[in-house]
Formats: C-alpha cells, sequence, structure tokens
C-alpha cells in the first residue's frame, strides 16, 4: 500500500456464547479444530475470531503505509463494553458472588485491557526458506529482536486452584476485546502444544537438519495473534518444557501480550521434571514479564448448578438404558436426511478412529470403546470437535487396577468441557463417584490437600465418595477438575448452551 487513508468503520452487534468460539463446522476428515493446517507449515492455523462481542463499537484510523501485512494499527476507539463494565452486571444478575478480591483481579485485567487499546506491535518481519538462505549466504540476514519492545505491556499469570474463577476472567477479558484487535487467540493449553509439535515437525520438514525450527514456528504464531490467552498452563512433559523455554522468550521478543490461566504458580511448573534446570529460563521469562496473581482467597466464586438436567442416569438398568435409548432415538431421527450409520472412520493423526454408531452430528460409543482403547488428548480432542453430541453408555465404577481408563475418561470430559459439547451418560454408579474406590484395598481416604479442593468447590464425600483412586498432587487436580466440570455439564444452563459447534 503506497497511500494513506482515513476508514469509519462500524461492527454489527454480535451474539456468541462466552468462552467459546466460534467454530464452522468442518469435514470428518479435516485436522484437528486447534490445527486447521494448510500445506504450508507457517499458514497452519486460522486466528479465532472475535467470540461473544455484544456492542457495536465505532472505530476511525489510519491504514499505515508498510509493505509488511501483519502490522495492526492504533485505532482510536470509543469503548462500549470491558471488562469490569460485564464483571459487574454478572455480579448484579446473581451470576457471580463478587467481593473485594476478585475485582482487584478484574481491575489488574481492566488496566491491562486500557493498555492494549493503545498498543501497537511491532511489524514481524515474514521470511521465507528461500529469502533467508539467499540473506544467509550474502550477509543481509534481518535483525531479529532479542527484547521484547519498549512499548508491550506485561501480561497476566493467574494461577490458583479449582473453583477459583481462571477460566472465567480469562474468558471475560477475551471476549471484551474490540473486534477491530483481530490478532487475537483463546486456546487451551494442551491444545496450543499439540498445534506447536505439530508446526515444528513440518519446520523442521521444510528447514532439513541444521535449522532451528523454534523460530519460524514463534515468528508465525505471533503474525497470527499478538494477543494470546491461555487456559490451564501446565508442564508435565521433558518435550514441552524444551519447546517452550525458547518459544515463550520468541513470542515476547515478538511483542505478543499473554493472558495465562493455571493451577500453579511460575516456580512450581515442571516442578521435579527431567532436565528442568533447562526449563528455568522459561519459569524467569514468566515471572519477569506476566503479572504473576494468586486468585485463592478463601470463597468460592463459582455457583456450583444445583438442578441438572436429564442427562446423566444410573445404575445400569433396563429402564435407563431405555430411557436413554429414547433419547438418542429422539434426536437422531430429527434429520431424516442424517441417519445413524455404524463404524464411521475418523482419520486423526494418521490413525483411525472407529465410531460405533453416529450421524454427522451425534455419535454413541460404550465406555470401553472410547476410554478402553489407548487414545491420546489429540484423538478426543478431534472426536468432540467433529460430533457435539456424545452419548457414553456403561460407565463402570473404576478401581485402582483401572487407572488408566479414568485418566482416559478425565481426558475425554476436558475436550467434551472445552469444546462446549452435550454428553449423555448411563453410569454403575452416580457419575461424581466413578472414581472413589471405598471398597477397594490400596485406596485412601482424601488427602488435606484434596479436602481443600473439594471445599473450594462445595463438594462432599456424598458427591465424590470417601476415597479417591488419585492421590498424586496432578492426579488431584485433574480429579477434582472433572467432577467440577461433570457437575456444571449437567446443568440445565450447560444443556441450553452446549452442543452448538
Amino acid at each position: 500500500m503506497k497511500h494513506t487513508r482515513t476508514t469509519l468503520l462500524a461492527w454489527p452487534s454480535r451474539r456468541l456464547p462466552a468462552a467459546v468460539p466460534h467454530r464452522r463446522r468442518p469435514s470428518l476428515h479435516s485436522a484437528p479444530r486447534t490445527i486447521r493446517t494448510t500445506r504450508r507449515f507457517n499458514s497452519s492455523l486460522t486466528v479465532e475470531s472475535n467470540s461473544g462481542a455484544r456492542n457495536v463499537e465505532h472505530t476511525i484510523f489510519s491504514t499505515p503505509s508498510s509493505n509488511t501485512s501483519n502490522h495492526q494499527p492504533s485505532p482510536t476507539r470509543i469503548r462500549t463494553t470491558t471488562p469490569m463494565r460485564e464483571y459487574r452486571k454478572l455480579v448484579e444478575t446473581g451470576v457471580l458472588r463478587g467481593d473485594e478480591h476478585q475485582t482487584r483481579i478484574v481491575q489488574k485485567l481492566e488496566d491491562l485491557h486500557d493498555r492494549l487499546m493503545d498498543y501497537n506491535p511491532p511489524a514481524i518481519p515474514v521470511t521465507t526458506q528461500s529469502s533467508s538462505l539467499l540473506s544467509r549466504l550474502f550477509g543481509r540476514e534481518q535483525q531479529l529482536p532479542s527484547s521484547p519492545p519498549e512499548n508491550a505491556p506485561k501480561g497476566l499469570y493467574l494461577y490458583g486452584d479449582v473453583g477459583t474463577g481462571k477460566t472465567m476472567l480469562m474468558d471475560l477479558f477475551y471476549k471484551t476485546l474490540p473486534p477491530s484487535i483481530t490478532r487475537k487467540r483463546r486456546v487451551h493449553f494442551h491444545a496450543f502444544m499439540i498445534d506447536v509439535h505439530k508446526r515444528v515437525h513440518a519446520a523442521k520438514a521444510a528447514m532439513g537438519d541444521g535449522g532451528d525450527p523454534i523460530l519460524p514456528v514463534a515468528r508465525d504464531l505471533a503474525n497470527e495473534a499478538y494477543i494470546l490467552c491461555f487456559d490451564e498452563f501446565q508442564v508435565t512433559d521433558i518435550a514441552d518444557a524444551m519447546i517452550l523455554r525458547r518459544l515463550l522468550e520468541s513470542l515476547i521478543n515478538f511483542g505478543v501480550v499473554s493472558v495465562v490461566t493455571s493451577n500453579r504458580h511460575p516456580d512450581d511448573l515442571y516442578k521435579n521434571g527431567i532436565q528442568r534446570s533447562s526449563f528455568v529460563p522459561a519459569i524467569e521469562l514468566l515471572n519477569s514479564r506476566l503479572d504473576v496473581t494468586n486468585l485463592d482467597s478463601g470463597t468460592d466464586y463459582r455457583r456450583i448448578p444445583r438442578a441438572l438436567s436429564n442427562v446423566y442416569f444410573h445404575p445400569l438398568t433396563p429402564e435407563n438404558n431405555c430411557e436413554i435409548n429414547k433419547i438418542w432415538s429422539s434426536l437422531t431421527s430429527a434429520d431424516p436426511s442424517d441417519p445413524p450409520i455404524r463404524n464411521r472412520v475418523l482419520h486423526t493423526w494418521g490413525r483411525k478412529i472407529i465410531i460405533p454408531e453416529s450421524t454427522s452430528r451425534i455419535a454413541k460409543f460404550r465406555f470401553d470403546e472410547l476410554c478402553g482403547q489407548p487414545l491420546s488428548a489429540a484423538d478426543y480432542i478431534e472426536v468432540t470437535r467433529q460430533f457435539d453430541t456424545i452419548f457414553l453408555l456403561n460407565v463402570p465404577k473404576m478401581g485402582m487396577h483401572d487407572k488408566d481408563k479414568a485418566r482416559r475418561f478425565i481426558t475425554f470430559i476436558d475436550a467434551c468441557y472445552e469444546s462446549k459439547t452435550k454428553l449423555f451418560v448411563t453410569s454403575e454408579v452416580p457419575l461424581f463417584k466413578v472414581f472413589s474406590d471405598e471398597d477397594t484395598a490400596g485406596a485412601k481416604p482424601p488427602s488435606d490437600q484434596m479436602r481443600v479442593v473439594m471445599d473450594d468447590l462445595g463438594l462432599s464425600d456424598e458427591i465424590v465418595g470417601r476415597s479417591s483412586i488419585f492421590t498424586g498432587e496432578e492426579e488431584v487436580f485433574a480429579f477434582a477438575r472433572a467432577v467440577s466440570r461433570l457437575i456444571q455439564m449437567g446443568s440445565k444452563e450447560w444443556a441450553e448452551t452446549a452442543g452448538r459447534h
């Protein structure tokens, strides 16, 4: 573009479910939802559009002359919504229980929101493989930033136990970003790392031996979004730890601003992990470039929905089987052009997943078919991306010898929750007690840490059982989160809004 022009833009009102980015349904054989690949690794991600912005916002800005397509102008905006305004609405309508501690957290989000309104991220050099090679040969390689831009705002790192409202606050921030900020992304951290590993693999293949794949991956991510919101940030794998050390540094130096939620303080990430000393620089970076904020205040901010919809059935009786079969028949007969078929094949990561019975939008599995097989998180993400309603039958009570199945079930629940999938279940015992193991030798009463988590969530022994098959620190967090999410996914509110991919 060789000249400057002044443009008046008005965005229409949109109403999408808060905290769930709008997604267009791809075909059955498409890539996982977090990856959306094309043939070129450096354009393998479609940046998610603004989700949930309800107000019209008028923006006047001048488009600067530039030959770099990723340059984001700094517009003068008339704002109609902010994190604090939306938070106060939620408190006033009784959706949330506000207090001074949480209000201070929201004020931090408000301050970051204000700084981002005037933040003009630096242009990021776009270098192809061939031009990069020629630049190195002739000594004209473009200098990449070695430190963050001076005008880049500090990000936020929100940590606390399950039920402290981390995800809600992050989504509140994300949805109030104006539509004019298009380079933004909200993603569950596990899904993000699946995407990163795929990009790194593609970059290695494109660069050949001796190339550094992290820098081009970071450059592409920064080109696509200069505001990144990570939910459930955790590091338990050495491969993730080694990639994150350099990836985070590169993203920050490219001017990317992050809002992160986690169960842990940065100092406790990857604790006792292999070669943890190599990950320490990443911890120092998080502590220095993000405002680390503890959400724990002793108050349960999440109002657990008490009224459950008719989606969970126990015990495994002929009457309950008949009831859930009626629901299946009712939903699958709604569209005569899309009848259920058997053994549909879903392709994911070079493997085949057999869907025992499904329409194009609704799937049915037995527990052993979904959690008794060696499926990964990526597999469950792909299943929940494809089907917005899932029936899971014959969930057993799991003991100490079933921990692998239990972990897969938890991973599946997380995938359903993140994708807003509607879930119907038949189980041997109440669904919240499938992880309890009162009668199995080796089970232990809830630890002090588990008791704290249960208190935060308002969960009693009657709900989760008097003992659990999970004892490790990471397992406790995953177990508590799964119980919390199952309760929320069984609520009438969830039934009314879920299942709309």
